[in-house]
């Protein structure tokens, strides 16, 4: 039997991929994007304006489920964005921008949502959050931080929601091919700068590892294994075998060892 899902930023990327893959497996797929008129029109499934930065947009959004009379079965909080730059030199409106896009914004809907998914008995939040989150990256310290409070946070929704058989498992993507890196928000390569040589490297290695990262269905079918699952577990990692690894190292090294190794594959 198929599941009602909802499926944040769903016009690209992995969003898009897992949305038409669920589609195609029978699921009733509603996606949301902030602008669908800018997208050609989903030929599988439907999709809705949905800016999670705006709280009048998730009322709209949550009204207009509602006045369809639908139940959610699954929601998968995918939509997000990426940020470079040393910590230094990162705008604080703009971190605070992609703490609102990363973290409060998908709080603020699995709140509007959650009475919708008591109503289903097969209810599931997929949080996607990125093995970014699993360590401190340079150059990348704002991402890593608002996925790692996603992540945690989703710990602690998981034993909230447990007495409502509501079933809560994050999915930490990788390196995938995907259009991230074009739509990232990039601190500037200062000239003068004490990180303009390090930063412009390193900003060159995490576009390559995007350009060579793995087919986005790949998670797309480990979601909807999740979705499945009756008791599926809190953390799931997607990607390729390196990355995955990186997170086990973290927990087996002493920790001036593992720094040394993001240091040498950042190169600096």
């Amino acid at each position: 039997m198929g599941f009602t899902i909802v499926i944040t930023g769903a016009s690209s990327g992995l969003g898009k991929a897992t949305a038409n893959f669920l589609a195609q497996k029978g699921h009733k797929v509603i996606g949301t994007c902030r602008q669908p008129d800018a997208y050609a029109t989903p030929e599988n499934f439907e999709m809705l304006a949905l800016d999670m930065n705006l709280p009048e947009s998730i009322e709209q959004f949550t009204q207009k489920i509602q006045s369809q009379k639908q139940k959610i079965d699954v929601l998968i909080n995918n939509a997000g964005v990426g940020i470079t730059g040393p910590a230094e030199e990162i705008k604080l409106d703009a971190i605070r921008q992609h703490f609102e896009t990363n973290f409060f914004g998908p709080i603020a809907l699995t709140q509007a949502l959650l009475p919708l998914l008591r109503l289903s008995k097969q209810a599931c939040i997929v949080n996607v959050t990125s093995i970014a989150g699993y360590s401190g990256l340079p150059f990348r310290s704002i991402y890593s931080a608002s996925k790692s409070a996603f992540s945690i946070f989703s710990e602690a929704l998981r034993m909230e929601l447990r007495s409502a058989n509501i079933r809560v498992a994050t999915i930490a993507p990788g390196d995938y091919a995907t259009a991230i890196a074009t739509r990232r928000h990039h601190a500037p390569v200062k000239k003068g700068s004490a990180y303009e040589t390090i930063y412009g490297a390193a900003l060159a290695t995490m576009d390559d590892h995007v350009d060579s990262g793995s087919d986005p269905i790949i998670i797309a079918q480990q979601i909807e294994k999740i979705i499945h699952h009756p008791h599926p577990k809190v953390h799931y990692l997607s990607g390729k075998w390196l990355q995955k690894f990186s997170v086990t190292l973290k927990g087996i090294l002493p920790s001036r060892w593992y720094e040394k190794l993001l240091r040498n594959h950042y190169k600096i």
